[in-house]
C-alpha cells in the first residue's frame, strides 16, 4: 500500500488547485487536485505534505489542519491498487507561488471548485471539508476509473447514475448529496398504491420523517427513492416498497404509468438543494391490511389514505403540507381512468 498526502491551501475564499496537464503518464491527467505526493523513507505525513507543497508551489506551510484519511482502492484489469491518503487544509503559509512541473496552479473560488474536472470521490471529501466535518475516514473504491463504492466512517454512501438530457446513463456516478447540490440529473422511482373506495379511487400517502434532510414532515407519494448506480427503475421500485413500507410486491404487479422530469431549487439546513430527477412512476393496486405495514422510521413516520379527487384539489391550492408533484399525480389519475388499467402498459426501455 502506498501512503500519500494531499493539501488544499486556502486564501481569500479560494483553494489552490493543480491542473494536472504536464506530467507524462499521469494517472491524474486532466484532473484538478490539491498539492501533495508520496511519503519518502523516514517521513511522517506532516513532513511529506510540507515538502511536497514547497516543491510543487514554492510555498512553505506554517500551519495546517489534518482533516481525514482517505483510502483509495482501484481495480483495473482485475488488479487492485491501494493508496492511503492523509488529507490536509492549510491557511497559513509564506513564500511566492512558483511554476509547477506537474501542471498549472490556480486559485479557484471554493464556490466554483465543484465545476472543475474532478475525480468523483474528491467531490465527496471536498464537500466534507466545506461542511467543516470533524476528522473523518473515507474509503473510495474505483473500477476502471468509475466510482463504485464510497464508505464514510463505516457507513456506505448512496451513489447515483448521472443521466443526459434524454434520460440515458452517461457513465458518470455521483454521490447523492453532491448530486443534490450541483443539480445533476439522476433517476428515481415513485410508487403509488391505490385502492377502490366507496367514492372512487384512494391513494396511500406517506408522511415523511421529521429527520429527513428534504421536506421533513410533508405528505408524499406512497413510496419513493433513488435508483442506485447500476440499478434498474423497476428493481428500485420493488426495493423501496419493501424498505419504506414493508410491502412485498412482484415486479409484474407494478404498472408503469410514465416518466416525469422535475427540477427544484431551494435550500435545506443552510445548504443549497438543487434536485433534478427523472422519476419512473409505478402503480400498485392493493389494499394492505394495517398489520402488513412495517414503516422505516428514518424515512416514514406514518401513512394515510386520501381520495384521489380530494388530493387533486389539495394540490391545486399549493399547500406546503404536500411535497407531491401534481403532474405525477395526473399520470396516475389518467392511468386509473383507463378501463384497461392497471397493468395495461409496459415500461419502455430507458
Amino acid at each position: 500500500m502506498v501512503i500519500t498526502t494531499l493539501c488544499y491551501l486556502e486564501k481569500d475564499g479560494c483553494y489552490l488547485m493543480l491542473h494536472r496537464v504536464r506530467k507524462q503518464e499521469d494517472y491524474n491527467a486532466g484532473k484538478w487536485i490539491g498539492v501533495g505526493g508520496k511519503l519518502e523513507e523516514g517521513e511522517s505525513p506532516d513532513d511529506c505534505v510540507r515538502r511536497e507543497t514547497l516543491e510543487e508551489t514554492g510555498l512553505s506551510i506554517t500551519g495546517m489542519r489534518f482533516r481525514g484519511i482517505v483510502t483509495f482502492v482501484s481495480e483495473t484489469d482485475g488488479k487492485l491498487f491501494t493508496e492511503q491518503m492523509c488529507l490536509y487544509t492549510c491557511s497559513s503559509f509564506t513564500g511566492t507561488l512558483t511554476d509547477c512541473s506537474e501542471g498549472e496552479l490556480a486559485w479557484i473560488p471554493r464556490s466554483s471548485v465543484m465545476r472543475l474536472n474532478l475525480w468523483e470521490g474528491d467531490r465527496i471529501f471536498l464537500r466534507l471539508l466545506d461542511l467543516e466535518t470533524p476528522f473523518f475516514v473515507l474509503k473510495l473504491f474505483y473500477r476502471d476509473n468509475i466510482l463504485k463504492e464510497a464508505v464514510l466512517d463505516g457507513r456506505k454512501l448512496e451513489l447515483l447514475d448521472i443521466l443526459d438530457s434524454e434520460g440515458n446513463r452517461t457513465g458518470e456516478v455521483r454521490e447523492r448529496q453532491v448530486a443534490h447540490e450541483d443539480g445533476s440529473l439522476h433517476p428515481t422511482a415513485h410508487i403509488w398504491i391505490a385502492r377502490k373506495g366507496e367514492a372512487g379511487w384512494e391513494i396511500l400517502l406517506q408522511k415523511r420523517s421529521s429527520t429527513k434532510e428534504s421536506f421533513p414532515g410533508c405528505l408524499d407519494v406512497s413510496a419513493a427513492g433513488h435508483v442506485g448506480a447500476g440499478e434498474e427503475y423497476l428493481t428500485s421500485a420493488v426495493r423501496e416498497l419493501k424498505e419504506e413500507l414493508g410491502i412485498d410486491a412482484l415486479p409484474g404487479e407494478l404498472a408503469f404509468a410514465g416518466y416525469y422530469e422535475g427540477e427544484w431549487h431551494g435550500s435545506f439546513g443552510g445548504r443549497p438543494f438543487h434536485n433534478h430527477e427523472i422519476s419512473a412512476n409505478y402503480l400498485l393496486v392493493r389494499d394492505p391490511a394495517p398489520e402488513e405495514f412495517v414503516l422505516q422510521p428514518e424515512e416514514v413516520s406514518s401513512v394515510q389514505w386520501m381520495p384521489l379527487k380530494q388530493l387533486q384539489k389539495e394540490l391545486k391550492t399549493g399547500s406546503q403540507v404536500f411535497c407531491i408533484v401534481p403532474e405525477e399525480l395526473e399520470l396516475i389519475a389518467q392511468f386509473l381512468s383507463d378501463p384497461q388499467a392497471p397493468g395495461s402498459r409496459e415500461q419502455p426501455g430507458r
